[in-house]
């Protein structure tokens, strides 16, 4: 299969100081990187799970990706088409082909519209008048498994559950080639969370849509996630297929969220790998490796120098002075 996106390099910074503040201060670089270097490709029909902490910068990295944030550097290549230089109809074109599942299920509805109208609208920003909007809205609403009586409520009159059912009807409307989904289960209880799972996997299948997953809940990364992106700081520190990613792990992060990550026995021996301290402030970017604060191997070099990436395997990257090996050793 082919890559569907590829994202090389990207890079997203915030202004924190206006120009005339800077120069009074004498600050040459008023500026934060919420994202960092950050590459990584979707191939068709695949899903990718992006992990990290609150603040790490995994939306912020989704937005841009959507043409919802400028970038300072990088390039985003999305079905052969560079997205960062496209003009203002491009880029129309371009958002018919992404749609979004927010992190909210119901804050992400408007509370003044009838679900018919909430998961219809993209036809009409898009300029789609000649559509029969009702058999739209029934036939969207079938295929996330909810029947046609849902078309007349309000957000309000729906459960959670039947909230991201919603969210998932409206952003296939258009068909779309990818499906950024932003904590696609958060505030759903358990079994919620796997019929949610189990219709993407579905729609996935149906469809063949591609599938980009940001999330903080690593029990469900390999139930749905084929390939995985471990983000600190706006910095990929590790990337790979979901299980290598699972029974490898190899940068010292990726271990310590794996070890504190809650297993289905709670008598059995685990050893769990402690981090100290708070995540650094992107206004105070910590030197050489982001991470050296907090990791429990860092040693000299990685408080001055920035860590190469290494290639594990052709598809199994991270960015670390001593990674891990497979017994959990560090390397030579």
């Amino acid at each position: 299969m082919s890559n569907i996106l590829e994202v090389n390099n990207l890079r997203v910074r915030f202004r924190v100081m206006s120009a005339l503040k800077a120069r009074y201060k004498g600050v040459t670089d008023p500026f934060i990187d919420a994202v960092r270097d950050a590459s990584f490709s979707i191939k068709e029909a695949e899903t990718f799970t992006l992990v990290g902490e609150s603040g790490s910068g995994k939306s912020t990295l989704a937005l841009a990706v959507a043409g919802l944030l400028p970038t300072a550097e990088g390039t985003i290549n999305f079905a052969g088409k560079e997205v960062t230089t496209m003009d203002r109809s491009q880029m129309q074109e371009y958002r018919r082909n992404i749609s979004f599942i927010w992190q909210n299920p119901t804050g992400s509805l408007s509370p003044r519209q009838r679900v018919s109208a909430l998961i219809t609208e993209p036809y009409i920003v898009h300029g789609m008048r000649d559509r029969d909007l009702n058999a739209e809205a029934i036939r969207l609403l079938k295929m996330v498994g909810l029947s046609a009586h849902f078309a007349d409520r309000y957000p309000h009159q729906l459960s959670g559950g039947q909230a991201r059912r919603v969210g998932v009807a409206r952003a296939l409307a258009l068909n779309p080639k990818l499906i950024i989904a932003d904590e696609p289960t958060a505030g759903l209880d358990v079994s919620v969370q796997g019929e949610i799972l189990n219709l993407l996997n579905r729609l996935q299948d149906d469809l063949g849509v591609s599938i980009f997953v940001i999330t903080h809940n690593l029990n469900i990364v390999r139930h749905i996630s084929n390939r995985t992106a471990i983000m600190y700081l706006g910095r990929f520190a590790e990337q790979g297929f979901t299980d290598d990613i699972f029974e490898s792990p190899r940068h010292p992060y990726t271990l310590a969220l794996l070890s504190a990550n809650p297993k289905p026995n709670p008598d059995a021996d685990m050893e769990r790998i402690e981090l100290k301290g708070e995540v650094p402030g992107l206004m105070n970017r910590p030197s050489g490796c982001e991470f050296h604060t907090r990791c429990p191997f860092s040693a000299e070099n990685c408080t001055e120098v920035v860590p190469p990436q290494i290639d594990v395997s052709d598809q199994h990257t991270l960015t670390c002075h001593y990674p891990r090996q497979e017994n959990n050793t560090l390397s030579p």
